[in-house]
């Protein structure tokens, strides 16, 4: 979710310059002892991913979750005390940049990072992975061939009734993916717009945000929907599949380590190996992430062939207008 502008007025109002931050993290040593790494993160089933590391380094990462709202103001306060204990971060592309600005982040290379697309690499920031959107349907009751062969097809009325979707009106991720559409896939906006219009004719059911949207489809409840590819994975053996249309879009995951780390050289370690192949591969195969490491894909059949873009970040007047939008349209039916 992109809230750039608020997650800054509200760090604003929990900090008072940039310089108190400067000189709090300049006071702060590395730390000395048993070795660990500490990771504040909001992408969530990784716990294999981190028990694996401490396996077979020794190293334990412990890990604490931020929802997207709290997270600068999280970290911005404990900078501002002097304790800030993360030495890794992780979480959306636009809560990195504002962190960066802020002179939190470090600016380490990481050699696993070099066989990643340009774009991906940022000055120590690393883009791992797209948070993809797809057609999600149930293969129980939505063959192969009567699947959706373009978004526009999503408008056809058999669907009316049928179809579950993120909230256009309020969720962010889905405004931003919906603008993506009229960006990178649609030829105009009157297509557009009679995508949209079509859409809400067919009546989905609206819920708050894409974590409920798997539920329904696994059931049978609802036949497709507005959803992620990774719950193929995450809610197997459900039978759900997704409809093969290129290009699929996402926002973009990033990674990197604080600039005065508390276990520096840990830290370093722990995304070297985050970035590399292997913990690739675990992310992709037990998670369904869609990760940028080359050459490595979820196990869905046909990913590997389709292609996967990330979307621009929307800005908060963007958000809010285009939400305004969404919503008279979704309400008219």
């Amino acid at each position: 979710m992109n809230m750039r502008k608020t997650l800054l007025i509200l760090s604003v109002l929990l900090v008072t310059t940039t310089m108190l931050f400067g000189a709090g993290q300049a006071d702060k040593p590395e730390q000395t002892g048993p070795s660990k790494v500490s990771m504040y993160a909001n992408i969530t089933a990784i716990e294999p991913i981190l028990e694996r590391y401490k396996g077979e380094s020794g190293v334990e990462v412990e890990y604490t979750r931020l929802s997207t709202a709290r997270y600068v103001s999280t970290i911005l306060t404990e900078v501002e005390a002097n304790k800030l204990v993360a030495d890794v971060v992780q979480g959306p592309l636009s809560i990195l940049e504002i962190l960066r600005e802020y002179d939190v982040l470090s600016n380490y290379k990481a050699k696993a990072a070099e066989g990643y697309p340009d774009w991906a690499k940022r000055d120590g920031t690393y883009l791992f992975g797209i948070e993809y959107v797809g057609l999600i349907y149930n293969k129980d009751l939505v063959s192969a061939a009567e699947a959706p062969k373009s978004y526009m097809d999503l408008t056809d009325p058999k669907w009316k009734g049928h179809i579950v979707m993120p909230d256009p009106a309020t969720h962010a991720t889905t405004i931003g993916w919906l603008v993506g559409l009229r960006e990178h896939v649609f030829k105009s906006d009157a297509e557009w717009y009679r995508f949209l219009e079509g859409l809400a004719k067919n009546e989905p059911m609206l819920v708050a945000s894409f974590s409920p949207t798997g539920a329904p489809l696994a059931s049978g409840e609802k036949k497709i929907g507005v959803s992620m590819p990774k719950y193929i994975v995450t809610q197997a053996p459900a039978p759900l599949d997704y409809a093969k249309i290129s290009p699929m879009l996402g926002s973009p995951r990033a990674i990197a380590i604080t600039k005065n780390a508390p276990h520096k050289k840990d830290a370093e370690a722990f995304l070297e190996f985050w970035l590399g192949a292997s913990a690739a591969s675990q992310l992709a195969t037990d998670v369904g992430e869609y990760v940028l490491a080359p050459g490595v894909y979820p196990p869905i059949p046909g990913i590997a062939e389709t292609e996967v873009i990330p979307i621009r970040e929307l800005t908060d007047e963007e958000i809010q207008k285009w939400g305004n939008e969404f919503g008279k349209i979704f309400a008219l039916k």
